[in-house]
């Protein structure tokens, strides 16, 4: 809960890798500035970050581009999703909005108040949100201006069981979904993820979590840019909510390494 340098990063990869491994919310880091307009004391703070934060998914998107032949290039956000939600769409079309988590969360996971009502949330819809959004359609472009080709590779987790903001936490909770998009996500794509990641005791397709992550510019448009989100159940590689890193962290890297590596080839 300190200032953030800056709000995201790129770290650059191989000059020939196609692949951006996108990691939007492992970050607990809320400026000084914007803790006074969140209505939870600092000990409830604490754990709803553990709750919602996707912890250490920026550490195995780390492990795997060392690990891997061609590093692939990195967007990492540096700040919690409670300052803003870079995956949301800032506006109607939002369907996370009915329980309060659209671009900038009103609710917490357990649907109590997180922020005052009728605060005007204009103000951090344009000092993060839209740089963060342009910011990665830039990278995109480059990698097609490099490789001809971008693939947005979506590092996520998700807690064993559902938490009550969760709109489809009815569904399988398999050891890693598979987020798809029937535009963004060719067969090929996500053949070699099911490969990768097969040792994991299974590979499960849009539940609890669907959908890919594509710029705005580019969605549905070009299909040069493929997508897949990799939704990692937390209880592979760590202790919950937000406890110390498992055995599985390294071997999860790995997995997403050779998956990195495939698409590169």
């Amino acid at each position: 809960m300190t200032h953030a340098p800056q709000p995201f990063q790129l770290l650059p990869g191989a000059a020939e890798s196609p692949v951006i491994l996108h990691v939007p919310h492992s970050s607990q880091v809320i400026p000084e500035s914007l803790r006074g307009s969140i209505e939870l004391d600092d000990r409830a703070l604490e754990l709803e970050l553990d709750h919602i934060t996707d912890s250490l998914t920026a550490e195995i998107a780390a492990a795997a581009a060392e690990a891997a032949t061609a590093t692939p290039w990195r967007f990492v956000n540096q700040l919690s999703r409670l300052v803003i939600d870079p995956e949301r769409f800032p506006d109607e079309r939002e369907e996370m909005l009915a329980v309060g988590m659209g671009a900038v969360y009103t609710q917490t996971t357990h649907r109590e108040r997180l922020r005052p009502p009728g605060v005007d949330h204009q103000p951090l819809i344009e000092r993060y949100f839209h740089p963060y959004a342009e910011a990665m359609t830039a990278a995109v472009g480059e990698r097609l201006g490099a490789t001809g080709r971008a693939v947005v590779i979506d590092v996520h987790s998700y807690p064993t069981e559902p938490l009550p903001y969760e709109l489809h936490g009815d569904g399988p909770r398999p050891p890693i979904c598979l987020g798809t998009d029937n535009f963004h996500t060719p067969a090929e794509l996500l053949a070699h993820a099911e490969m990768a990641f097969a040792g994991f005791g299974g590979t499960g397709i849009n539940s609890p979590f669907a959908g890919t992550y594509v710029p705005l510019k580019y969605y549905g448009k070009d299909p040069r840019v493929s997508a897949l989100m990799v939704e990692i159940r937390r209880d592979t590689y760590m202790s919950e909510p937000g406890g110390l890193a498992g055995p599985g962290l390294t071997a999860l890297a790995n997995a997403l390494a050779h998956l990195v590596q495939a698409l590169t080839d």
